[in-house]
């Protein structure tokens, strides 16, 4: 129960931690990336004149000269009149109907009646507003024609009227339209004054036929709005030049793009938060399962070495189709990410830092706030590089020659986007961009190289690099090993070899246990001759004691520990020194105590541990006394040494020596498996050579 509320309290407190390392992560994000998107205001006002020429950071559609030029498209469109037919027919009937009364009149006329009288017969039959159309003269002319004559003046008068009318009459060709009917009469067969009259006559009954169409006005001039493209400001367009006047339209349009300090909230904070935490998001899914927070922190602080050196570079002036961005050692990052942390988190941080060092560095005119394609892909190019060049056996030649890499991809990627540009560069521009890309890489080998102990030391963390620093047979350590107890070097060395392949061989990390195994014994160099693989002619144990024999063997263990701390070795190496042999039994010496009496304790004869606590440190505990075992045999063959290491597998579980460590029954197995393998190819058998007699040299 005490443990279970120990893993709360520290769960806890691990994740209090790691949401203030994301929260500096998010702020230091924010904070080097706000200045460059942060859209630049100018404090100017009416009539000002333009200290410099501004461009328009984004492309925004003018609403207001959109409007406009939307209104006076709609007023260039005519209104909109519709034809109606209906009309023409109707003033034909209505002819109909007049020269139908004249000649019902003419009917019921006594040869006596005057004209009067029929005038007067004929006002009751039609409208004033007919009559109206002749004078008393004219009524009295169609009146006293022949009927013949009426009804060629009827026919044409009808003729005339339909052919004018069924073409389109507005008001202003109203008189026209008359005319052409009355020219319509010239060729009828009638007599001067009685063409007159009905010529009188078809220009009354000519209307205007054509009336003013509401909704297909308001369609056409709809139509015509919808035509009219929207005025856009276009990112990069010059809005006013240097020296001119701000006018009411250039300070509308300076409004318009943001750039003037009105006070009003800008969004840019909140995207950029959100662009932000969006890049955070795989760290975040990454190291969730993370039980501490050393990678996380030690993380962090890379993280912000890398983009405290992009903002320093940015400082640098630039100018032309000369990026300073070329500069920027963007593989350092992931190289250091590769090392101490690994490749899958490496290559996040390549990805992130190019979008990053896109953003901070993009220098396109009037594109503030945006992402250059080309800088990201040359970023990504040499992080990646960076990243996949490394060796798994890492040195600083190995630091130094992925730097150069970088150098070359850096400089291949450069000329493959100037190329895709298809832009014209001068001799000096194309040299000075070669030159900063491939200082980019050489600044990338040497920051590595720089800050690699720096954080190994503040962090605590063993890199392959300085493992790699301390397996050289040169270390004060193993020199002092090799010249004062060469058995137990070259017993070092075995347990190294299998060690390493059975680690790899389940996926721990094989560089640890080889270099763990060099150290692992150092401390019988305080006593060498007191273990069996530094003696020569005699046992010094035979005069001694069974306990204080043990007590020298066991001493061993911190004596070991007790030199590497001196030597300020790293905490794991120190810690497998402590826990190789965990609390096994000194089966010997303990048998040899109860020939003597039989009140012995089996824990004074059990190293103090403690027990492996890690996948390693098993292996190494296993490797240990495999390869003690295995040369004590006369003749090894394959199915003793299988023999022997699984029994000391068996007893290692038996005896509960890897209860603590996570490593487990299937792992165990490979161990074994590995652990045979590579002793079957020291121990392989071998061919007796026969003895060749020695021949006499005949000479010639």
């Amino acid at each position: 129960m005490g443990r279970f509320r120990f893993f709360l309290e520290r769960t806890k407190t691990v994740r209090f931690v790691r949401f203030w390392l994301f929260l500096l992560l998010a702020v230091l994000l924010f904070a080097v990336l706000y200045w460059q998107v942060k859209p630049r205001q100018y404090e100017l006002r009416l009539f000002d004149v333009a200290k410099e020429t501004i461009r328009s950071p984004v492309t925004v559609e003018d609403k207001e000269a959109t409007a406009k030029l939307k209104e006076e498209a709609a007023a260039k469109v005519a209104d909109v009149y519709t034809l109606k037919k209906e009309y023409a027919e109707n003033r034909v009937d209505l002819l109909s109907s007049l020269f139908a009364a004249i000649e019902s009149v003419q009917h019921e006329a006594e040869p006596d009646r005057s004209p009067s009288d029929m005038i007067a017969k004929l006002e009751e039959r039609l409208p004033p507003e007919w009559l109206a159309y002749l004078s008393a003269a004219e009524w009295q002319r169609l009146l006293a024609a022949s009927p013949e004559e009426l009804k060629t003046a009827k026919e044409a008068a009808l003729t005339a009227v339909h052919a004018v009318m069924s073409e389109r009459i507005s008001q202003a060709e109203l008189d026209t339209a008359r005319a052409e009917a009355a020219k319509e009469l010239e060729y009828a067969a009638l007599s001067p004054p009685l063409r007159e009259a009905v010529a009188k006559l078809c220009r009354q009954a000519v209307i205007p036929n054509v009336v003013y169409d509401r909704a297909a006005t308001e369609e056409k001039r709809r139509q015509a709005m919808d035509e009219v493209k929207p005025v856009n400001i276009l990112q990069g367009q010059v809005i006013v030049e240097e020296g001119q006047f701000i006018t009411n339209d250039v300070y509308r349009r300076l409004e318009l793009v943001g750039l003037l300090e009105s006070g009003r909230p800008s969004w840019t904070a909140a995207g950029l938060l959100v662009f932000v935490l969006l890049l955070l998001a795989p760290l975040i899914s990454y190291f969730r399962m993370e039980t501490t927070n050393e990678k996380l922190s030690l993380y962090t602080a890379i993280f912000a070495l890398m983009m405290t050196t992009m903002a320093l570079i940015r400082l640098l002036p630039s100018s032309g189709a000369v990026s300073i961005g070329c500069l920027v050692p963007a593989a350092f990052g992931p190289m250091l990410v590769r090392i101490l942390l690994g490749e899958r988190l490496a290559m996040m941080t390549t990805i992130i830092g190019a979008v990053c060092g896109s953003l901070l560095f993009n220098e396109e005119i009037g594109t503030a706030g945006a992402v250059s394609v080309s800088l990201m892909v040359y970023f990504l190019a040499g992080g990646l590089a960076g990243t996949f060049c490394l060796p798994k056996e890492l040195a600083k030649a190995n630091i130094w020659r992925a730097g150069m890499f970088v150098a070359a991809v850096n400089i291949v990627s450069l000329f493959s986007l100037l190329l895709l540009k298809n832009g014209r560069y001068s001799p000096t521009e194309i040299g000075l961009l070669v030159l900063m890309a491939a200082a980019s890489g050489v600044f990338s080998a040497i920051l590595t190289i720089g800050l690699l102990p720096v954080l190994e030391a503040a962090f605590g963390i063993l890199s392959p690099l300085r493992l790699i620093e301390l397996s050289n047979p040169n270390h004060p350590l193993l020199r002092k090993l090799l010249t004062e107890a060469p058995g137990t070097y070259h017993h070092s060395i075995m347990v190294a070899n299998l060690a390493e392949a059975a680690c790899e061989a389940i996926g721990a990390d094989g560089l640890l246990a080889r270099v763990a195994c060099y150290y692992h014994d150092i401390g019988k160099t305080k006593r060498p001759r007191y273990f069996i693989e530094n003696q020569i002619g005699g046992n010094p144990h035979d005069h001694l004691s069974p306990q204080l024999s043990k007590n020298i063997i066991i001493a061993h263990v911190a004596d070991g520990v007790a030199l590497l701390r001196k030597h300020r070795l790293p905490k794991e190496i120190i810690d497998i020194a402590e826990q190789h042999h965990g609390t096994t039994l000194l089966k010997y010496f303990y048998h040899k105590a109860r020939e003597q009496t039989e009140f012995v304790s089996e824990a004074e004869f059990r190293y103090p541990g403690p027990k492996p606590q890690t996948k390693e440190a098993a292996v190494i505990n296993i490797a240990d006394s495999v390869e003690a075992a295995v040369r004590s045999l006369s003749n090894p063959s394959q199915e003793k040494i299988e023999k022997i290491v699984r029994s000391i597998i068996a007893d290692r579980l038996q005896d509960n020596q890897l209860n603590e460590c996570d490593i487990t029954l299937k792992e165990l197995e490979i161990v074994a498996r590995s652990l045979c393998e590579t002793l079957n190819g020291v121990f392989h058998s071998r061919i007796e050579y026969p003895e060749v007699g020695k021949e006499k040299v005949k000479h010639a």
